[in-house]
């Protein structure tokens, strides 16, 4: 009986792969217009047995049919090397990608045991910033305030002077850091966490940031460009904060935060592309997206996401099959083709004309998390096929 399910499925899936690939060659209007795409770049690539590289290259498929492990087209290369980045840079600029937005970590001194607190630094400093081309494209940070091991988001009050001293002498004042309307992008994965660092006091956590947005000022910029990621209120109201927070806008990091996948252990890249849209439109999403983007007293910048597995991260755990939630266990995203992926970044487009044309901006995830699934970086499968798309739908 078993083996006779099997059959079916198996007949299942070929009729199935036959009918989408015949959908994949139907042709899609792409509006015009121009449109600002940023894409977060998580730096964690560094030397190999110092980053995250084993794990994707030691990770196995989980169920018939899963694609692991992912392996890059260019190998696993060292972010920190100048020259390697310079590739990356590239391949970033001439598909249409104008800024990276790195995810960047800074920890309370102690919590590193060392004088400063900055983590996973080097892609940036050592590579990005040293890069012969780096002037083909811009960059700005999302400060990851979260949690890593021992090392706690809620920083002390006195440590988020320092990073922010640091930040406007080290970042803001580089001639391609991003800047909108002159005012340097700085955004906050984990506002909620922020906010921890002064007692669970918004009005306190609220003072901190008008002092960093003193301090831009100071040093000879218009404002401070301050962005929430919106997953990270954990429940609470953007209205709540912005009496005293001097955000400019917000934005989403993946579309898994705001809805949970439907099966498991797949659920279908389309199925979840209209779910998130849904969410920005009308509301009833998760973190942040219970209500409509419209009704938002900011900005909000859509986001398109190229996929989801977080497999590598359960390092091949025996128990995946029984483990549905959880980060990073949980369902995988399919059927996330660069056709389907070229749709969700048409609609994206859509959305994002009707704005202002200071307000066009999309968020990608991401350029290079492997460790979820979620990159634009050639594999040896996909090769340049999604940056291809996101050139063909942004370069007019």
């Amino acid at each position: 009986m078993k083996k006779l399910i099997g059959i079916g499925l198996t007949i299942i899936g070929v009729l199935g792969c036959y009918i989408a690939s015949e959908a994949q060659t139907a042709p899609l209007k792409i509006p015009k217009g121009k449109v600002e795409v940023a894409a977060y770049y998580f730096p964690n690539w560094g030397p190999f047995d110092q980053s995250e590289w084993p794990l994707i290259q030691r990770a196995l498929p989980r169920f018939e049919g899963h694609q692991q492990p992912k392996t890059p087209l260019w190998g696993y290369e060292n972010e920190e090397d100048p020259i390697v980045m310079t590739r990356k840079i590239k391949a970033a600029a001439d598909h249409h990608i104008n800024s990276f937005i790195f995810c960047w970590y800074y920890f309370d001194p102690a919590s590193l045991g060392k004088p400063g607190g900055k983590y996973l630094y080097k892609a940036l400093e050592e590579g990005f910033l040293k890069a012969a081309n780096r002037s083909d494209m811009k960059f700005a940070l999302m400060w990851a305030n979260h949690d890593v091991d021992a090392m706690k988001g809620a920083i002390m009050p006195e440590t988020f002077e320092e990073m922010t001293d640091y930040i406007i002498a080290h970042y803001f004042k580089e001639d391609t850091y991003w800047k909108i309307e002159g005012c340097p992008y700085f955004s906050i994965y984990e506002p909620e966490t922020f906010i921890q660092s002064y007692g669970d006091d918004v009005k306190k956590a609220g003072e901190a940031l008008q002092r960093f947005r003193a301090k831009v000022k100071a040093a000879g910029f218009p404002d401070l460009h301050l962005n929430l990621v919106i997953s990270g209120l954990r429940g609470r109201s953007l209205n709540d904060l912005i009496e005293y927070f001097p955000m400019k806008s917000t934005a989403s990091y993946v579309w898994v935060q705001h809805n949970k996948l439907q099966g498991f252990p797949t659920s279908d890249y389309n199925i979840e592309a209209d779910r998130y849209f849904r969410s920005v439109a009308y509301g009833g999403g998760l973190s942040g997206l219970e209500n409509p983007v419209s009704s938002f007293p900011v900005s909000y910048y859509i986001n398109v996401t190229m996929g989801w597995d977080a497999s590598p991260r359960t390092r091949n755990s025996a128990d995946w099959m029984n483990r549905q939630e959880g980060y990073p266990f949980g369902a995988v995203l399919v059927n996330n083709t660069p056709y389907n992926y070229k749709k969700a970044l048409i609609k994206a487009k859509e959305i994002t004309l009707k704005k202002s044309p200071l307000d066009r901006i999309i968020m990608l995830n991401a350029w290079n998390e492997w460790g979820e699934g979620s990159y634009l970086e050639p594999d040896t499968i996909h090769k340049y096929d999604y940056l291809e798309v996101i050139k063909e739908v942004f370069e007019k």
